[in-house]
């Protein structure tokens, strides 16, 4: 039986330690959602389960979706297709990385992953990008691929978030507080409506913007939760010379490995405000670690041109 099944894969939990949770007497422990699978892991396992098994079911053979260069999503897909035999295609904003693949291949560590595992590329502009969700653009992509399946960006729809509701498990009624980095909403979505009564979940976007809680709306119609924009370092896929030092750090003192993207932000920022006071003595807190690591190389490779540290990958 592949992956892929109707059954339920559980990540385990690993408590943090650390003066600041000491003093402040605040216990963190963080979800190795990471840890699902090597190539498919953390949200990205969650939020393909059910659209993969929904595609199977409707006899498609063709799975399409989108993304950025360095689409953690992107690097996904492809390997879960590979998986359960189904043919990915990729369209990727910048039809600049069509002119000489070989080349792009050899530069991005992501769409060589993806290509690797049998991703066939569609590059198109940014502008045309813009419109993916246009329904005009979505049937033209079904005329030319023959009916395939179409995911969105970054995989959230009614089945990821299905999918994401799988995260929490009965042990993790013991929490106060849920701890999720966000990006398109999803896999928020999926942990809020997981959780009891008497929990609330903090959201940390990796992104500008006040538009997410819109989108979170969507698929949730519980309160519990509200969103701190406060650790975005400036937007999505920027990082600084102080997150790449946390990083570091983090993973030498408690051997976990954080990806620059999301789930470093996040961590970065409850300690934030574990050191403001923000958390109550005794708060116990889950912290959802979404993978994402396939994109530390493409972060270095930016981080080199900077003549900024690397991230080390040592866990």
């Amino acid at each position: 039986m592949h992956i892929f099944s109707s059954e339920i894969p559980t990540s385990k939990t690993q408590t943090i330690t650390h003066p600041i949770l000491d003093t402040a007497k605040v216990f963190l422990d963080i979800k190795r959602e990471d840890q699902i699978h090597k190539e498919v892991s953390g949200n990205k396992f969650r939020k393909l389960k059910y659209n993969l098994l929904e595609a199977k079911k409707k006899g498609h053979n063709t799975v399409l979706t989108f993304g950025g260069a360095y689409s953690n999503h992107i690097a996904a897909t492809a390997a879960a297709g590979k998986i359960i035999g189904v043919q990915t295609i990729g369209v990727i904003r910048g039809e600049e990385l069509a002119g000489n693949l070989e080349k792009t291949l050899s530069e991005n560590d992501t769409l060589r992953l993806a290509f690797d595992a049998g991703m066939h590329f569609k590059f198109i502009s940014r502008e045309m990008y813009r419109d993916k969700s246009s329904t005009s653009f979505l049937e033209q992509l079904k005329n030319e691929f023959s009916s395939c399946f179409i995911i969105p960006e970054g995989g959230t729809n009614a089945l990821a978030v299905k999918g994401c509701e799988e995260i929490l498990t009965l042990n993790d009624t013991v929490y106060d507080i849920i701890c999720c980095a966000v990006g398109t909403g999803g896999t928020i979505a999926g942990v809020i409506n997981s959780t009891n009564s008497n929990q609330s979940v903090l959201g940390f976007p990796a992104l500008k913007g006040n538009f997410l809680s819109t989108d979170i709306k969507k698929y949730t119609s519980k309160t519990n939760w509200k969103l701190i924009n406060d650790y975005h370092f400036g937007g999505y896929g920027k990082i600084n010379r102080e997150l790449v030092e946390f990083i570091n750090t983090f993973s030498e003192e408690q051997h976990i490995t954080l990806d620059p993207i999301y789930t470093a932000k996040m961590i970065f920022g409850i300690f934030d405000r574990i050191q403001k006071g923000v958390f109550k003595k005794n708060t116990r807190i889950l912290a959802i670690h979404t993978g994402g690591l396939q994109g530390i190389a493409g972060m270095n490779k930016k981080l080199e041109k900077k003549k900024l540290p690397l991230i080390t990958i040592g866990y």
